[in-house]
């Protein structure tokens, strides 16, 4: 059977391909194989700049130019050549270096010079600084724009309702006021913070042999300064060098990295669930999609389904980056293999966390707040004003002030008439009665707008 979105056995690859396209070039084989040949060849420019290496000779415009298109024109075709050599070498980074060898036999030159192609070089020299920058691209091209989007989009409803009232609802049941802009707008912080320190994550590389330790490199060429190397190397790939390693990079940042981004995911669950609950209580409704069904028996609903398939994307995320922030730091003695597997399996993480960020948004765009419903539940509960006024009587020092307001609410229905009736009998002074008398759970909510406004206004 042929391989195609239908028979796909991962949904990132069949039913969401068309969502997950733009990882392709990242994370897929043909990804790997793109950064390892990039790591490869900008290794030889470096050895070949390095006056101290004498039998390397600086590279001619000529050759570098050669070496440069190999990188900047690999294609799928070239990637099933390295996936044919490797059916010879059982080694995928050994494929890449063959396949190098491969593209400059014809030029007298960079032939000549050739092995220096992986010179000194661990596997894992050329792997972990590939996964780098994997990681580096998804975070700066998809992930961060991504949920730059969500954040703008949160701000959106945020400001457009910023003056609406509404009902909170503490474990499940009516309580204190706030506004429908301020429970957005919340989310929009919270996401804003993580998202900080999901950028702040420095993402590292090494460049320093078999064990950590240079062996081969200063056995061959002992008067070269191969930290110093090593580190400018690391850092011309946009990487920050982990200077103390065994023979794999140590895989602690890509622990900060994966927690940081479930983190986020987390805040983006309790949205979604938020969100959900919403809808079902009626204070959104969705905007009608022409030709959308949302039932096959059932022809009224609109369902929740873009928070919902959010959410469940989300989990799974999670599931995964949980995992490997756990296993990846974690190597037997100098290193063993069981990270390469794992390894291979970010993509497919950051994949279902694309997926849930496009669902959050598309979910997003079809909200419509039902203020009809929402300022009806308002007047509905006016029970709710007994925290404001119990909070008064304690003020003016009228002793059992939550007693008397718990005997006259707790299990009986409270009308706008039966508290005026208690708020007048209060030894209080006039214009706080006044205030108390005139107050609505409409009226009763705090700060929540100045706080929405705050939050929309950081950038």
């Amino acid at each position: 059977m042929d391989l195609n979105n239908l028979t796909a056995i991962s949904p990132i690859d069949g039913r969401y391909a068309a969502k997950t396209e733009a990882l392709r070039p990242v994370f897929s084989e043909y990804g790997l194989i793109h950064k390892r040949l990039l790591v490869e060849i900008r290794w030889l420019q470096a050895l070949s700049r390095r006056p101290d290496i004498a039998e390397l000779p600086e590279l001619s415009r000529a050759a570098d130019r050669i070496l440069e298109e190999i990188v900047a024109n690999f294609s799928p075709a070239d990637a099933e050549r390295v996936k044919e050599i490797e059916k010879t070498t059982n080694h995928d980074v050994k494929a890449v270096e063959y396949f190098i060898r491969e593209k400059i036999k014809d030029n007298e030159e960079l032939c000549s010079l050739s092995g220096f192609i992986h010179f000194a070089c661990t596997s894992e020299d050329i792997n972990n600084l590939s996964h780098g920058l994997m990681l580096a691209q998804a975070r700066e091209r998809h992930l961060c724009p991504d949920l730059d989007k969500l954040i703008a989009a949160l701000c959106y409803l945020a400001e457009r309702f910023a003056l609406q009232p509404m009902l909170s609802r503490t474990h499940g049941q009516p309580a204190t006021p706030t506004t429908l802009g301020k429970e957005l707008a919340v989310f929009a912080h919270r996401l804003r913070r993580q998202l900080a320190r999901f950028r702040e994550v420095a993402i590292l590389g090494k460049m320093n042999g078999a064990v950590g330790n240079f062996n081969a490199h200063l056995v061959a060429y002992p008067g070269v300064d191969w930290v110093e190397f090593s580190e400018s190397f690391v850092e011309s790939l946009g990487l920050i060098p982990n200077p103390h390693t065994t023979q794999v990079e140590s895989h602690d940042y890509m622990a900060e990295y994966f927690h940081a981004l479930s983190r986020i995911n987390t805040v983006l669950v309790d949205f979604c669930r938020d969100v959900w609950g919403y809808i079902a209580i009626g204070y959104f409704q969705q905007k009608a999609l022409a030709g959308e069904v949302g039932s096959s028996t059932m022809p009224h609903k609109v369902n929740p389904i873009d928070f919902e398939n959010a959410e469940g994307n989300l989990g799974l995320a999670n599931a995964l980056l949980i995992f490997l922030a756990e296993k990846l730091p974690v190597s037997r003695w100098q290193r063993d293999l069981t990270d390469s597997t794992s390894i291979r399996n970010m993509g497919t993480a950051i994949a279902h966390c694309i997926i849930a960020y496009q669902a959050c948004l598309q979910g997003m765009n079809k909200l419509e707040a039902n203020t009809e419903w929402i300022n009806r539940d308002l007047e509905n509960n006016f029970e709710v004003l007994t925290e404001a006024i119990q909070t008064v009587m304690r003020r003016h020092g009228i002793q059992g002030s939550y007693e008397k307001l718990k005997e006259l609410t707790r299990g009986q229905q409270v009308t706008r008439d039966s508290l005026r009736e208690f708020i007048s009998a209060l030894d209080i002074p006039a214009q706080a009665k006044d205030a108390l008398l005139n107050l609505s759970p409409a009226d009763y909510t705090g700060n929540a707008v100045e706080q929405t406004r705050q939050i929309i206004s950081q950038k």
